[in-house]
């Protein structure tokens, strides 16, 4: 029975590497959700400088900058250069692979600065050049949450990549109005753009609801009784109404700006709460099955003490079942061990049971993602769309068929798959 122990053993003690691992990963997470914000307000404010006659919010811009890159050298030195000559494990590969994306993505920021100040550039496409290694930070946060292994944390995970994508969005949504008003109108293809940002927004916002702690629930609800949410939804729907005929003030770009920078960094507050929650649910997790661990240590002494025929009667460890009063005291022992060890074998069956079954359900939200994106991706280059006609297609195609949107990305995927092998 010792040799059943030392693998039970060594079951924890891999479980608590990966914990050890997950909470370094979570540390990651943390600074790229700092470096995602800066990089958020330094695209939005990008745009009001691109839209401006003078150079007079060069300085802003300059101090936004500098506030980037501080949180870029602060993620940087988070990352511990890989050794090429050591294989790691299959869940990393993933994430190193989105971690070069982003060092890739960074890299460039330094010609899109130079073009933004020179005004070389447009607000369309100074917003997308921002937007793409802000994607690759934000696909980093989802491969944590994708390939955590505790449910807790995972579910922490999940409700922190939503609230950042649905800021994310929030920031588009900025940068995309400041760059209309500037203008004095939205065309039809900006005003679709404003739409399926804010119906994107509240979809993430209703997953984050879903998985978010008890505090950050309220919190969010606190947030949506404040009187700017009703004044940004009053100038979304000034654009919407725009045209070229009927033009609106460029000075409205102004208040846009900064109600949409207070509500961005109201979700920011609740973001950096959840990064903390984050941290606490590592440690409490990796304390607990430290605990455990040191629990089994004490039962596999004993059963080594009983096998050199020095064990004594003691405290039972675990909830053992009477024996006889009559039994040789190393008799009743060993009886008590060995039904110590089944009932751990059992009960660490039915833990992991239970974990993959509540790991099955946090991730059905990550999988539905998955799905929608790749069939979003398929439908743009297929038909030549944007990915705003690319959900509308398969919203369409949901709702004729009586289908989860899931069902069709899935269907749609797999057929694809199907087509090229044949």
């Amino acid at each position: 029975m010792s040799r059943a122990l030392n693998f039970i053993l060594a079951a924890r003690r891999s479980e608590i590497q990966g914990l050890q691992q997950l909470e370094s990963t979570c540390e990651l997470v943390t600074r790229v959700s700092q470096l995602v914000h800066t990089l958020q307000r330094e695209r939005g404010y990008s745009n009001v400088h691109l839209g401006s006659a003078d150079d007079q919010c060069q300085q802003a811009l300059d101090a936004l900058t500098a506030q980037s890159k501080q949180a870029e050298m602060a993620l940087m030195e988070s990352l511990q250069q890989p050794d090429l000559e050591q294989t790691c494990a299959a869940e990393k590969v993933r994430l190193f692979n989105h971690i070069a994306a982003v060092i890739h993505g960074l890299e460039g920021l330094a010609g899109l600065r130079s073009a933004v100040r020179r005004r070389a550039v447009s607000a369309e496409a100074s917003t997308l050049a921002f937007s793409r290694p802000i994607a690759a930070l934000l696909a980093v946060v989802f491969e944590a949450a994708d390939t955590a292994s505790d449910p807790q944390v995972t579910r922490c995970l999940v409700a922190l990549f939503n609230m950042m994508q649905g800021k994310e969005l929030s920031g588009q949504e900025r940068a995309a109005g400041v760059a209309g008003f500037i203008q004095g109108w939205f065309s039809p293809a900006m005003q679709e753009k404003l739409r399926f940002l804010a119906e994107s927004q509240q979809r993430c916002f209703d997953t984050f609801l879903d998985f978010a702690p008890t505090d950050a629930v309220l919190a969010w609800r606190a947030l949506q009784a404040e009187p700017w949410q009703g004044e940004i939804e009053q100038l979304r729907q000034v654009a919407l109404r725009s045209s070229e005929q009927q033009r609106i003030p460029s000075s409205l770009h102004e208040p846009w700006f900064e109600l949409t920078t207070t509500r961005i960094d109201a979700y920011k507050s609740i973001e950096d709460a959840l990064t903390s929650a984050l941290r606490s649910q590592c440690q409490y997790s990796i304390a607990e099955a430290t605990a455990e661990l040191d629990n089994h240590k004490a039962l596999h002494q004993r059963l080594v003490d009983l096998e050199n025929h020095a064990a004594g009667t003691g405290t039972r460890l675990f909830n053992i079942q009477a024996t006889e009063l009559d039994a040789a005291p190393a008799e009743v022992m060993g009886q008590q061990v060995n039904r110590s060890i089944l009932d751990l074998v059992h009960e660490q069956n039915q833990r992991l049971l239970a974990l993959h079954d509540e790991l099955a359900v946090v991730r059905t939200s990550l999988d539905e993602r998955k799905w929608v994106e790749r069939a979003k991706g398929l439908l743009m280059q297929r038909h030549g769309v944007n990915e705003p006609e690319a959900y509308r297609l398969l919203q369409q195609a949901a709702m004729s068929k009586g289908e989860r949107l899931l069902d069709i990305a899935r269907t749609l995927v797999n057929t694809e798959k199907n087509r090229k092998r044949a």
